[in-house]
C-alpha cells in the first residue's frame, strides 16, 4: 500500500486530535472517512479536514470499499464491538484505550484480534511514543540505572476541568479514576520494568467535591503496587492540579535515578516579574503529548505498510485494565488485592 486510507469514529476532543494528525501530519496516510452521531463534528471533518466520506454509523463506514484502516476514538463501551467488526471486514485497527470496560469483553476482543494476524492492531498508549519517555526507556534497558527498585508516577489533570468532570460523573461512567487516568501510568510501570503487577493497595479522597462520593468517583487517588520481582510502584492520580497538567515519572534503581518531567514545563521560557521567576507549565494533555500523538499514528501507518505489529499490544491493554480494576477494588474494599494474570495468556 502506498497510501493508507483511514476512517475515524469519534470526533470529540481526542478524536479531533487524531483526525487532524491523520489529515495533515502523518506521511502516507489519508483521512478518507469520518463517523459521528453529531452533525457538527461531521461538518468539522468535511469543512476543516476535507474528508470525502462521512457517516452516522460505524457499520456504514467500515463497509466503504475506500477504507483500509480505522481509528477508534468512540466511547469506551463501544470499543469491543467496533474492533471486532473492523477486524472481520479486513481492516487494520488503531484503538484508543481502553479496549473495553470489562475484562471478559477485552479477552474476547483479543481472541478476535489474534484470529487476524495479518491485520495491524495498535492501542493508544501514546506516552510510549513521547521522546522523553523513549530516552528514559533506553537508559533503563541499557542498564544505566542498574536493577529497578521503585517507580513513582504522578498523573494529575488541571483543576480547570474538575467542575465539568463532576457534571459528567453524575450522568456517565468514566470507568473510575484508575481505569480512566492511571491506566497510562500502569502501562509505563509494566513497560519500564518488563514485569507484571502482583498486588495493589489503593485509596482515595474527595476534598474539593465531596459529592463525587455519591457516584463512586474519585477526585484524587493513590496506589502502592508490588511487581512480581518485588519492585515497588507508587501511583498518584488526580483531577485537581492548580498549576496545569502534571504528568511525572520517577525511576529509582541500584545505580541511579531518572525523573521525567519533574516540572511539567510548557517550553524553555522563564518569566521574571512581580511573581518572581516563573516557568510556564503545560495546561492539558493535547499540549503535553502533541508530538507523541503524531509519533504513535506514524507508527501505526508504518506497521501497515511494513506488514508488522507494533510493540504496544492488546495484551498490554488487558493487563493494565486488570491492574486498574484491582486498584478500584482495593479502594472499595479498603484491602490489599492480589492479582492473577489472565489465564488464557499466561
Amino acid at each position: 500500500m502506498n497510501h493508507i486510507r483511514v476512517g475515524i469514529v469519534g470526533l470529540g476532543r481526542l478524536g479531533k486530535i487524531h483526525a487532524t494528525n491523520i489529515a495533515r501530519n502523518i506521511p502516507g496516510a489519508t483521512l478518507q472517512a469520518a463517523c459521528s452521531i453529531v452533525e457538527a463534528e461531521l461538518e468539522f471533518a468535511r469543512n476543516e479536514l476535507g474528508v470525502e466520506e462521512t457517516y452516522q454509523t460505524f457499520e456504514e463506514m467500515v463497509d466503504s470499499p475506500n477504507v483500509d484502516a480505522v481509528c477508534i476514538v468512540s466511547p469506551s463501551g463501544f470499543h469491543p464491538e467496533q474492533i471486532q467488526l473492523a477486524m472481520e471486514k479486513g481492516l487494520h485497527v488503531f484503538c484508543e484505550k481502553p479496549i473495553g470496560l470489562e475484562i471478559e469483553d477485552i479477552e474476547k476482543t483479543i481472541e478476535v484480534i489474534d484470529n487476524h494476524p495479518d491485520q495491524v492492531f495498535q492501542l493508544g498508549f501514546m506516552r510510549r511514543y513521547d521522546e522523553s519517555y523513549q530516552y528514559a526507556k533506553k537508559l533503563v534497558d541499557d542498564g544505566e540505572l542498574g536493577e529497578l527498585t521503585v517507580i513513582r508516577c504522578y498523573g494529575i489533570d488541571p483543576s480547570s476541568g474538575l467542575e465539568s468532570f463532576v457534571k459528567f460523573a453524575g450522568a456517565s461512567n468514566s470507568g473510575g479514576l484508575f481505569a480512566d487516568m492511571s491506566i497510562h501510568d500502569i502501562d509505563l510501570v509494566r513497560w519500564f520494568s518488563k514485569k507484571e503487577v502482583s498486588r495493589v493497595w489503593a485509596m482515595g479522597k474527595n476534598a474539593a467535591y465531596p459529592e463525587l462520593d455519591q457516584v463512586n468517583e474519585l477526585e484524587t487517588g493513590a496506589a502502592m503496587m508490588q511487581l512480581e520481582d518485588q519492585t515497588m510502584a507508587i501511583l498518584v492520580a488526580g483531577r485537581n492540579a492548580a498549576h496545569g497538567y502534571h504528568v511525572e515519572t520517577e525511576l529509582i534503581g541500584t545505580k541511579g535515578m531518572i525523573r521525567i518531567a519533574a516540572v511539567p514545563e510548557k517550553n524553555l521560557v522563564s518569566v521574571f516579574n512581580e511573581n518572581g521567576a516563573v516557568r510556564p507549565t503545560s495546561q492539558n494533555f493535547p499540549e503535553r503529548f502533541q508530538q507523541a500523538f503524531q509519533n504513535e499514528m506514524k507508527e501505526f501507518i508504518s506497521c501497515i505498510r511494513e506488514k508488522r505489529q507494533p510493540e504496544v499490544s492488546a495484551y498490554d491493554g488487558l493487563q493494565s485494565t486488570i491492574v486498574a480494576k484491582a486498584c478500584q477494588q482495593s479502594v472499595d474494599t479498603k484491602g490489599l488485592i492480589e492479582i492473577e494474570s489472565a489465564k488464557i495468556f499466561s
